[in-house]
């Protein structure tokens, strides 16, 4: 009976400690997001909230989002924060991702020196872009295939403007908002950025920045950003449940309320809008 008992115990240990992996594995999530929701520490701000409400350790990896959407669909990630729509529904139409919710937006702005060599400040974005070409004046793009650059892309080609390339006026950087912006202040030319990432930059100055908004407020300058889970029918291994704990928590009223109340400067960086 007794060596029954032992029998009985040792196989219910083994099985625990198979399972132990497993179960530790469900408390960690990994997320893909974009520089912008960390260059601004708003991820600072809120994974700690996160981690104490569900027990969930979160890590993140901040890249453009074409970048994010591909670390999606080579199963590297369990859920994506990101922000370009279009490229976000043609993914899910593709089988790589689902249940996008929307979760919170600013708008994306041309910055560029107050001297305003192109003369750009108070037009629209048309107009803008068309004075930038015209006078040849520096513009520096993120190139880097990023949510902001997919949004300049659409900018360029809605104003009727061949999307430039090689000309000598526009400078491609590779890299990350803040490190473009500092590359167009260094050069004294323009480049579009998120509002966020600009009031990160505008604190970082001390409240003065070499670079001020000059174009800002059309409609079409919306940026909007979405949570969106990994198809576990492309990824098996993905955490799937988990990935829609933290799709459920950042849509949630707590939550939406959180990031409102986000500021720096005294300047709100992203309004919530999650439905």
């Amino acid at each position: 009976m007794a060596r029954t008992y032992r029998t009985a115990l040792i196989l219910i240990l083994l099985v625990i400690s198979l399972a132990a992996p497993a179960l530790a594995g469900s408390g960690q999530l990994m997320l893909a997001t974009t520089t912008s929701t960390d260059n601004t520490g708003l991820l600072d701000y809120l994974i700690p909230a996160f981690t104490q409400d569900t027990g969930i350790d979160l890590k993140w990896v901040a890249t453009g989002t074409g970048k994010a959407l591909k670390l999606g669909q080579k199963c590297d990630v369990d859920v994506l924060m990101v922000h370009a729509p279009p490229a976000e529904k043609k993914y899910i139409t593709n089988g790589f991702g689902m249940d996008r919710r929307e979760i919170m937006y600013n708008d994306f702005v041309i910055i560029g020196p107050a001297a305003d060599p192109a003369g750009i400040r108070g037009t629209k974005i048309n107009a803008a872009l068309a004075a930038i070409k015209s006078k040849q004046a520096i513009f520096v793009s993120r190139g880097d295939n990023s949510g902001t650059n997919k949004k300049e892309k659409q900018l360029w080609k809605a104003a009727a403007i061949s999307q430039p390339e090689k000309e000598h006026w526009y400078v491609q950087t590779g890299q990350g908002m803040l490190s473009t912006i500092n590359v167009a202040a260094e050069r004294g030319g323009y480049t579009m950025t998120d509002r966020g990432t600009y009031i990160k930059y505008e604190a970082n100055k001390k409240g003065s920045p070499p670079l001020k908004i000059l174009v800002e407020g059309d409609a079409m300058l919306l940026n909007q950003y979405s949570v969106m889970t990994v198809n576990p029918g492309n990824c098996k291994n993905v955490r799937f449940a988990t990935a829609r704990i933290f799709a459920d928590w950042i849509t949630s009223p707590a939550a939406q309320k959180k990031i409102g109340a986000f500021r720096l400067m005294g300047k709100q960086l992203f309004t919530p809008n999650a439905r």
